[in-house]
């Protein structure tokens, strides 16, 4: 997989700074890699629902096929980087106790 280098003065316009910009995405990325989690989890547990003994032997090329369909996507943290230099990702500050309590 090629290097794909990202512009930090482009992150600075999506954000306040880097920082703010890298713990936005990461988190989007987080969400990401949940959604995938258990999506792939799903597939498997279907594909795993149509045997009948566990311990019989069995070919496990469907296993192998989604492994390595799942493996061929865009990184979550890429697609993260990606969603928020194209503007896709909306977030905002929490309010903090202070302001609450005025």
């Amino acid at each position: 997989m090629p290097i794909k280098p990202i512009e930090l003065t482009k992150l600075n316009d999506k954000a306040a700074n880097v920082y703010e910009a890298v713990i936005v995405a990461a988190l989007e990325a987080r969400r990401i890699n949940d959604e995938n989690k258990i999506e792939f989890n799903t597939l498997l547990n279907n594909l795993i629902a149509g045997y009948e003994d566990e311990f019989e032997e069995r070919d496990n090329t469907e296993q192998i096929k989604i492994s390595l369909e799942f493996e061929k996507r865009p990184k979550p943290h890429m697609l993260a980087l990606q969603r928020l230099m194209d503007g896709q990702i909306k977030y905002r500050y929490k309010e903090s106790d202070e302001k609450e309590n005025k």
